[in-house]
């Protein structure tokens, strides 16, 4: 059983800018399916958008892969023969959880991850078919997003996707307030107190800066993206789908 989230119930804690250390990462599971409204349908159903569009042969991108949620769901869902997963992110700590975790004699599955330890912003992409970011170009310092998806549209075979799930904040402020409102209304629910609530929203304040989605398809289309879909939402998280 995954260890219950409660990094922010205390007023003796100061709340520093959020990092994804060994704290964040003994709780992460618990934490991110309490935080993100559908994450537990979201995941699977990434797994199903890419077995529609991996390639044989090609390569598989978990960006900010974290503990490797997405790229277990690629695992399970693709059948593209002779492709690869890789899974990168900037926290030793994650990747280091991921490797033991693919070292469990339960983990069956075929479909070969590799994890890297790595700044997604100095990976070059190549040979993909498939490129997810999964709640992470949100982390990215806006200056820095158009480069990194322009580096993704480059590496990326026709006929490729990126599937690009993020928090949002909206144009229209009422509509930014309620959506907001309605976040927090399903964190209670989860069981986060008012505290922890304010305490986190104080923590990711100045690590993680949302684009609206007008902002986001405007970045994919400077990119070289061509169509964009949104195809999920629950209140202020959005999945795009961009093919290339």
């Amino acid at each position: 059983m995954n260890p219950k989230d409660r990094l922010y119930d205390s007023e003796i804690t100061k709340p520093d800018d959020f990092v994804f250390d060994k704290r964040v990462v003994n709780v992460f599971p618990d934490m991110i399916n309490r935080s993100v409204p559908g994450y537990g349908q979201l995941i699977p159903m990434i797994g199903l958008l890419a077995r529609r569009y991996a390639q044989p042969d090609s390569t598989l991108y978990d960006l900010g892969c974290s503990l490797g949620a997405v790229s277990m769901a690629l695992r399970t869902a693709v059948r593209a023969s002779g492709a690869r997963i890789l899974a990168i992110d900037n926290s030793v700590d994650m990747i280091n959880r991921l490797e033991e975790m693919l070292r469990s004699p339960a983990d069956t599955r075929v479909l070969p991850v590799k994890p890297i330890h790595q700044d997604i912003q100095d990976t070059q992409i190549e040979n993909a078919s498939v490129v997810v970011l999964n709640f992470t170009l949100q982390f990215v310092e806006p200056a820095n997003r158009d480069r990194l998806l322009s580096g993704i549209s480059a590496g990326l075979n026709p006929g490729g996707v990126l599937i690009l799930s993020e928090k949002i904040r909206f144009e229209d402020s009422l509509e930014h307030e309620l959506q907001t409102a309605w976040h927090h209304d399903f964190k209670r629910a989860q069981g986060y107190s008012d505290l922890e609530i304010a305490r986190k929203r104080d923590a990711l304040e100045n690590v993680m800066k949302p684009d609206s989605p007008q902002r986001q398809r405007q970045r994919l289309n400077q990119a070289g993206f061509g169509p964009v879909y949104q195809w999920f939402q629950g209140f202020n998280f959005i999945s795009l789908l961009a093919f290339k």
